[in-house]
């Protein structure tokens, strides 16, 4: 068995402590064969591959391991929804810059990874379905698409376990019950949000009107959610314009 915890560090481009490379370095590849086929796969690709804005985020948050990150994410956005607040503010740039590097929660609150009732592992799990759901609301992923993104996955070295894993989330229709179902605390509820508009950018009405229907049917408050999504463009917006990431 594949391990969910490293797949969603690949997937997010995480670089964990003990590592000497990301899966950005060994993809270099893949963002050659996305370059010469934009069209390919759409935002879905920039969640698999990193080739799109859809997996930017702050260098300190990639350092952190995947779940870690989104937590951090998650919980930051929470603090200042509880603090009351605007999203704007909380998000400004020049209150941006006096804040501290992003952080995981602190290990006795519900967003930290190990607080996860279900575990770690099958929580990680969950958070990369979400994000192939969301990556998927902008359309269909045709024969075509899905053999190139089996190339693209090949070249990332993720293992075949982890492959055949991604590939048959990919063939399969979206379950927001499931989704739904598997966000076992109001933590988890946010984080699972938090990952799914991580994966896009919600600049189209089927990507933001997926994301709507998400966050109603895990009952977020409207403001909440806007806290989620300015945090969360907060950080994509951190990468360096130049970066190919």
């Amino acid at each position: 068995m594949f391990d969910p915890k490293k797949l969603l560090d690949d997937l997010l481009g995480a670089k964990v402590p003990g590592t000497q490379a990301t899966v950005r370095d060994k993809a270099s590849g893949a963002v050659q064969m996305a370059k010469d086929n934009p069209m390919a796969a759409g935002a879905l690709a920039a969640v698999l591959l990193g080739t799109g804005t859809g997996r930017k985020m702050t260098g300190t948050a990639v350092k952190m391991g995947g779940l870690a990150a989104i937590a951090g994410l998650a919980y930051k956005a929470y603090q200042n929804y509880q603090a009351g607040k605007s999203p704007q503010d909380a998000n400004a740039p020049e209150q941006v810059a006096k804040e501290p590097e992003l952080l995981p929660p602190p290990s006795d609150n519900g967003f930290h990874p190990q607080q996860a009732p279900q575990g770690e592992a099958e929580f990680s799990l969950t958070i990369v379905r979400a994000m192939i759901a969301a990556a998927k609301a902008d359309g269909h992923i045709d024969d075509e698409e899905r053999k190139k993104i089996a190339e693209r996955l090949g070249l990332l070295g993720m293992g075949a376990e982890a492959e055949q894993f991604l590939i048959k989330e990919l063939e399969a229709p979206v379950d927001v019950d499931a989704l739904v179902a598997a966000a076992r605390t109001e933590e988890q509820k946010i984080e699972l949000y938090t990952a799914s508009r991580l994966a896009i950018d919600s600049d189209t009405r089927a990507e933001r009107g997926y994301l709507d229907l998400l966050a109603g049917r895990l009952q977020l408050p409207d403001a909440l959610v806007d806290h989620v999504d300015a945090t969360v463009s907060t950080a994509k917006a951190a990468v360096p314009a130049n970066s190919p990431w």
